[in-house]
């Protein structure tokens, strides 16, 4: 296995394993850290620790769809957000990971933290049950952190059903002295504008497209790590990394899926490595403005 100093050591062992185990493992979830990755690691952990004020901070993360923000919050509820049991036997919940009604409504958001809880409600019941509901939840399983996946849905609706449910999350915030977070695409910040007291809250961080750079170049160098492929790609190089560009636009999730498209032809072909000629292939799955095109 000494010969594979391309592979990551923790995954060493999945080059002995058959093509089809290899591409199998290829399409598992897979965590690629990156700078502006852990900035915003670390700010969500941060505010993990704030002691409890009357006027909490929060937090907006914003960027392209399919960009990468998911996953990160999926990374930190995985590192920061398990739920426990303490030890006085009660149900510890330190992070809410929920997601923003499909539309502005201040019941629809309360119904996705009940959700989170697996607890019974009654959709007919008033707003201020609801809200009794989520309140006394938060507090029996002392929850740290909300975060709110899909804010920009808040755009959606009349500027009253705006204004009423950034008006709950605003009272959720005050009530419960936690910081709440929200994940969203760049409208997302449109959202804050309705209230001057909303925008004063949140600070901003974005998860932009990358440029064609030396930090892109070690973005692929660190996806190079676990690829099950037998021969160093070297995909950090400029004519690779160019083409790599050029096809998902720097979109993390589109290069990706093109790393994973052209791993696997790399496997089944017995090419064992990511060649030029297999990433301008034309039968790759192409973004175009959101909308996936397939080639001929």
């Amino acid at each position: 296995m000494n010969e594979f100093t391309h592979v990551h050591p923790e995954f060493l062992h999945i080059m002995g394993l058959s093509n089809a185990e290899r591409l199998a493992f290829l399409d598992e979830p897979r965590w690629i850290g990156y700078d502006q990755a852990k900035l915003i690691l670390d700010s969500l952990s941060a505010l993990m620790v704030k002691p409890k004020r009357p006027r909490m901070p929060g937090l907006l993360i914003v960027g392209e769809s399919n960009n990468g923000k998911t996953t990160v919050i999926q990374r930190f509820y995985g590192l920061c957000g398990q739920p426990f049991v303490n030890d006085n036997a009660e149900p510890v919940k330190p992070v809410i990971l929920a997601e923003a009604p499909p539309s502005a409504d201040e019941k629809g958001l309360y119904i996705s933290l009940l959700e989170r809880f697996f607890a019974p409600y009654r959709a007919s019941d008033s707003a201020a049950k609801l809200r009794y509901q989520v309140i006394h939840l938060f507090r029996a399983c002392h929850v740290k952190v909300l975060v709110i996946d899909e804010f920009h849905s808040l755009l959606t609706g009349t500027s009253t059903k705006q204004r009423e449910v950034m008006n709950a999350i605003k009272l959720l915030c005050n009530e419960l002295c936690i910081p709440i977070v929200g994940v969203g695409t760049r409208e997302a910040v449109r959202v804050l504008h309705s209230d001057p007291q909303h925008a004063s809250r949140f600070d901003v961080v974005g998860l932009p497209l990358w440029n064609l750079n030396k930090d892109f170049q070690k973005l692929l160098a660190s996806f190079e790590k676990v690829l099950p492929l037998k021969l160093p790609s070297k995909l950090h190089q400029p004519e690779l990394a160019s083409a790599f560009h050029a096809i998902s636009s720097g979109n993390l999730g589109d290069l990706h899926r093109l790393l994973v498209e052209c791993a696997g032809v790399a496997i089944t072909s017995g090419e064992e490595r990511i060649t030029l000629e297999i990433v301008r292939r034309k039968s790759w799955v192409r973004p175009t403005k959101g909308i996936r095109e397939i080639g001929a």
